[in-house]
C-alpha cells in the first residue's frame, strides 16, 4: 500500500515541498502558503488541507506557553514542538524558528543549534532574525548544509529594541535599510524572507527587487507568498489580534461553549449517560456480588 501523502481535496499524491519548490512557485508567478503549527494533530491538519510550508513559530511562547513576547522560549521548547509537528505532516517544507539567544552569541553556537533543528527536531529549515547583523551566522548555517528563511521587519525578538510591536520601515531612511538588508540576505543564500508589519509598497519593492521568494505577514499583498500565526486565524487566541489577521474562525469561544456545557451536564448529572458507560455480564455481576457476600459472612 502507498503511503506518499494524498490532498483530499484533489486526490492527487502531494510531492514533498522543498525550498527549490518555493523559489519554483515564486518563479512561475504561484503564491506561497504558510502557517504556524505547534503540534501533531495541527501539522497533521494542515498538511491533509496542502499548505506548502509549516512554521514552528517562537510565537509558541505567546500563544501556546502564554508568556508575554517571545524571549522566554528556550531551544528545548523550540525542538519539543518541532518533534511533534514532523510527527503530524510529511508534505509541507517544515521550518524551526531558532529562539532569543541561540543564535546571536557566536557564530559557532548558531551552527550548532540549527543543526538540532534537522538533526533532532525533524525539521528541513531554519529561520532567524535580522540582517546585515546576522550575515556571519546565516554564511555559516548555509555553509554547514542548512536552508536559512530570513526575517526582516517587525523581528518580535527585537521587541525591546523596537519599542514594542510597532510596523517598520515607514520612513525614506528605515525602509531604504530593510531593502539593503533583504538583498544582502539574497546574496548570503537564503532560500526565502519573511516580510512583517512593513508598508505594502516597500514589501512589494523587496520581493522585485530579489530572487528568493518573500513571505508577509502585514505587508500587503504584494508578497510572493503570505504566513499567519495559526492560532489567530482560528481565532484561538484571546490576548489581542493583530490588524493584519483575518479570522477564519472564532475556536476560542467555541472551546468555552463547549466547556460549559460539559460543566452542565456534570453538574445536572446528564453525563454521563447509558451510551457512554461500560457495562458487564448480568452473570459477572452476580457472581462478584454473591462471591463478596460470601467472603462477608465468613470473614473472608
Amino acid at each position: 500500500m502507498s503511503t506518499i501523502p494524498t490532498n483530499p481535496i484533489t486526490k492527487t499524491a502531494r510531492k514533498k515541498i522543498t525550498t527549490l519548490a518555493l523559489r519554483q512557485k515564486k518563479d512561475n508567478g504561484e503564491p506561497i502558503t504558510m502557517l504556524t503549527g505547534y503540534d501533531y494533530p495541527t501539522a497533521l491538519a494542515l498538511d491533509q488541507a496542502g499548505i506548502d510550508a509549516i512554521l514552528v513559530g517562537d510565537s509558541l511562547g505567546m500563544v501556546v506557553l502564554g508568556y508575554e513576547n517571545t524571549l522566554p522560549v528556550t531551544m528545548e521548547d523550540m525542538l519539543h514542538h518541532c518533534k511533534a509537528v514532523a510527527r503530524g505532516a510529511k508534505t509541507a517544507l517544515l521550518i524551526g524558528d531558532m529562539p532569543f539567544m541561540s543564535y546571536q552569541a557566536s557564530t559557532e553556537e548558531a551552527v550548532r543549534n540549527a543543526g538540532r533543528f534537522l538533526q533532532t527536531g525533524g525539521m528541513d529549515a531554519i529561520k532567524l532574525e535580522g540582517g546585515r547583523e546576522r550575515l556571519e551566522a546565516v554564511r555559516a548555517i548555509i555553509g554547514a548544509g542548512i536552508p536559512v528563511m530570513g526575517h526582516l521587519g517587525l523581528t518580535p525578538q527585537s521587541v525591546h529594541k523596537l519599542g514594542g510591536f510597532r510596523p517598520q520601515g515607514r520612513s525614506a531612511i528605515s525602509a531604504e535599510r530593510l531593502l539593503e538588508d533583504a538583498i544582502l540576505l539574497d546574496q548570503a543564500g537564503c532560500f526565502s524572507l519573511v516580510l512583517e508589519s512593513v508598508p505594502a509598497k516597500l514589501a512589494e519593492m523587496v520581493s522585485k527587487r530579489i530572487a528568493m521568494p518573500t513571505i508577509g505577514i502585514g505587508a500587503g499583498g504584494g508578497c510572493d507568498g503570505q504566513v499567519l500565526v495559526t492560532h489567530d486565524l482560528l481565532g484561538l487566541f484571546d490576548r489581542f489580534t493583530p490588524k493584519f489577521v483575518r479570522k477564519y474562525a472564532n475556536l476560542h469561544s467555541e472551546m468555552e461553549d463547549a466547556f460549559k456545557a460539559f460543566i452542565k451536564d456534570v453538574e445536572n448529572h446528564t453525563f454521563p449517560a447509558k451510551e457512554h458507560t461500560v457495562e458487564m455480564p448480568e452473570e459477572e455481576w452476580n457472581a462478584l456480588v454473591e462471591h463478596l457476600d460470601h467472603k462477608g459472612q465468613t470473614g473472608g
